[in-house]
């Protein structure tokens, strides 16, 4: 089960949050530091993101409207359902949280990575990927707008205006600027990559920063923590079963099934934890604590899943693994299988 370096690093961040939070002039620069580091990540997700790729991928529709309709139907309702919990298992705060991670696009890189190691569809897993990154842009903070409203942490009408500018309007920037800079982008994508990770960390030390200054983090025992980690085990669980055996019903071959598992089971850290910074503020602490937690727990558990899938006899034996484009989408996922989105 592997154990993702770079949530040991946003751990460490979260503990030098606690430990030095920035306060005064140092809460203000980092603030502004972090507004910017949102916008030009946003801006790099729209030059990388090939628009072409993506409707070329249109062929399967029914494929990415199953991943879709997981990402942003079922799993929202899954969230809504675990209302109920509160105050028994989660705090309302920690539920908001974990309504917040219900609504994000799903992540790129873990997928195509998971669904190449278990012999699926890799090429559907890229646009099924690429279509929930885009998507989610516009869909995740209305549906924060429609089921967080003023209760997710100072959610507000000012925030789909934060979200216009740091958000969508970076990213349209990057899609119009592709066709210039699309090259620049695709060369240097590793030290980009950490570039990424880098902005990701501000945003995390700021946002804890200002939980640890507004003392919100009393608000958390370890018992909650506890029913936070069940009922997200839950929940993933219920949408790798969902994913699986709903595929099947819906009659798509075992490549397809794999894609679909593994794009509709999962929530992008890449993406929630600017978008709750932007959408919840000085609360962003406790609202990225379920997605923290979530994202290394779908990569422990898919992981299982995708070396056993590897392994399944039926693909050997039917051959479903064959052609160039599977080759090369194979090609495509091992060289992204470094980046857990």
């Amino acid at each position: 089960m592997p154990v993702d370096p770079y949530i040991l690093l946003l751990l460490g961040t979260v503990g030098l949050a606690a430990l030095v939070p920035a306060r005064g002039t140092a809460a203000d620069v980092a603030s502004g530091a972090s507004t910017a580091a949102i916008a030009f990540l946003f801006f790099l997700y729209g030059a990388r993101l090939s628009t072409r790729e993506a409707l070329d991928g249109l062929k399967h529709w029914r494929l990415h409207v199953t991943v879709l309709a997981c990402t942003f139907v079922i799993f929202p309702l899954l969230g809504l359902a675990a209302r109920g919990l509160v105050p028994v298992l989660l705090t309302d705060p920690l539920y908001q949280g974990l309504l917040f991670l219900t609504l994000v696009p799903s992540t790129i890189q873990s997928s195509i990575a998971f669904t190449s190691m278990a012999r699926g569809n890799v090429p559907a897993a890229i646009c099924a990927g690429s279509f929930s990154s885009l998507v989610g842009i516009v869909i995740t903070p209305l549906l924060a707008a429609a089921l967080l409203g003023n209760s997710g942490g100072g959610f507000s009408a000012d925030s789909l205006l934060k979200i216009v500018l740091q958000l969508l309007a970076p990213f349209v920037a990057g899609q119009l600027l592709r066709r210039w800079i699309g090259g620049f982008v695709a060369r240097h994508k590793k030290v980009l990559g950490l570039v990424d990770r880098g902005s990701i960390l501000l945003v995390v030390y700021t946002a804890f920063s200002e939980g640890m200054v507004q003392g919100i983090w009393h608000q958390v025992s370890p018992l909650r923590l506890g029913g936070l980690l069940i009922v997200e085990a839950v929940v993933l669980a219920v949408m790798l079963a969902l994913t699986w055996y709903g595929a099947k019903a819906l009659r798509f071959d075992r490549e397809d099934r794999i894609a679909i598992q593994f794009a509709g089971s999962k929530k992008s850290l890449a993406a929630g934890l600017p978008m709750a910074s932007v959408l919840f503020g000085a609360h962003a602490s406790l609202a990225v604590l379920p997605l923290m937690l979530f994202h290394q727990m779908q990569l422990m558990v898919c992981a299982v899943i995708a070396k056993r899938r590897s392994h399944d006899p039926v693909a050997a034996e039917t051959g479903e693994v064959s052609g160039p484009e599977r080759a090369a989408g194979s090609r495509t996922a091992v060289g992204t299988a470094t980046r857990s989105g």
